[in-house]
């Protein structure tokens, strides 16, 4: 009996032990076991994708956005490096010769998010040049090569000068002089963060900016450009910023204009203008050899009695339509009449 015991309970501990291992394995697997050691990161900067370049006077203008990660999507190990060079095309186009043909220039100081490059075209003018960029991280691994961006480089295209407005029925009329053929027109308006190109290619020395609005400023700019094929261009240093505020139409000019002599004064009538802007008129007379001077104001009615004119005088008259600001337009065709 007391055997039987001893042998039963040896019994069960052969089996308990003998599911140990299984368990042993179940714990193992559900801990989530993946095998050796991870590889150690190649911490190898992203490449610039997004250069871009153009000719504007005399310098070549480069930008991009600076990678801040490495191909691992981790940062990239400080500090950051930029190595962008410029050098003469390569035909057919290789990356290792073009590298070692190109000439190095100097990151801007302190760039953050954004690189901003100004190269002088002197050495390159005449010639096409390439660009390209890449970063070096402080670990010494630098990226691949960017996108490379080709520049045909000519002479300095002549910045606009003189900008003038004025204010017309249908809109705001820009002239400017230039030798150019080929212009941008810019504007900025309240509260908008940066200009606008309302006007790509103008291909004469003036523009009706069509939309403005009565009554708000704006700042102008124009720029030559240079087409160059391919939708590249060279352009022109900006024009000096030009700021105008559109008015409304000068009231139109009047006509009819008569001139009556009575026996006491000269009687003055004229047609009635159409337009909205006209409230009152505005009479000018002259005497032979003289100038056109005021002599009064009229209403709306278009009637004016001259009763200081004096008999004997041979008189010239004028009228002009005023607005309600007072501004005045252009005069009518002058009438002459003797004073008996």
């Amino acid at each position: 009996m007391n055997a039987e015991r001893q042998c039963g309970a040896g019994v069960s501990l052969r089996r308990a032990s003998c599911r140990l291992p299984l368990l042993t394995a179940v714990f193992l697997t559900s801990c989530g076991y993946m095998g050796g050691p991870l590889a150690p990161l190649a911490n190898i900067p992203q490449p610039v994708r997004d250069l871009a370049a153009v000719q504007r006077g005399s310098r070549i203008i480069a930008q991009f956005a600076i990678p801040r990660n490495t191909t691992e999507n981790q940062p990239i190990p400080a500090p950051i490096e930029l190595d962008l060079r410029i050098g003469p095309t390569v035909d057919p186009f290789n990356v290792d010769q073009w590298a070692a043909g190109a000439t190095h220039v100097p990151a801007p100081a302190k760039p953050k998010d954004f690189a901003h490059y100004e190269i002088p075209t002197g050495p390159w003018t005449g010639k096409e040049a390439v660009i390209g960029v890449r970063t070096l991280g402080g670990n010494g691994k630098a990226s691949d090569w960017s996108n490379f961006v080709a520049i045909p480089v000519v002479p300095p295209p002549a910045k606009p000068t003189n900008v003038n407005a004025e204010s017309l029925p249908n809109g705001v009329r820009l002239t400017w002089q230039a030798a150019g053929i080929h212009f941008h027109v810019l504007r900025q308006g309240p509260g908008e963060p940066q200009y606008a190109v309302i006007a790509p290619d103008v291909t004469q020395p003036e523009f009706l900016d069509t939309t403005a609005a009565i009554g708000t400023s704006y700042t102008y700019l124009v720029q030559t450009f240079v087409p160059l094929g391919d939708n590249k261009e060279a352009q022109s240093e900006l024009s000096t910023e030009f700021k105008y505020s559109r008015q409304a139409p000068l009231p139109g000019r009047p006509t009819g204009l008569l001139a009556v002599p009575s026996p006491s004064s000269i009687e003055l009538s004229w047609d009635s203008n159409p337009d909205a802007q006209t409230i009152g008129y505005r009479v000018y007379r002259a005497v032979a050899g003289s100038d056109f001077a005021k002599i009064g104001d009229a209403g709306a009615i278009p009637t004016y009695s001259d009763r200081t004119a004096e008999h004997g005088k041979t008189y010239r008259y004028a009228t002009a339509a005023l607005d309600k600001d007072g501004r005045e337009g252009p005069r009518s065709t002058a009438v002459e009449v003797v004073f008996p």
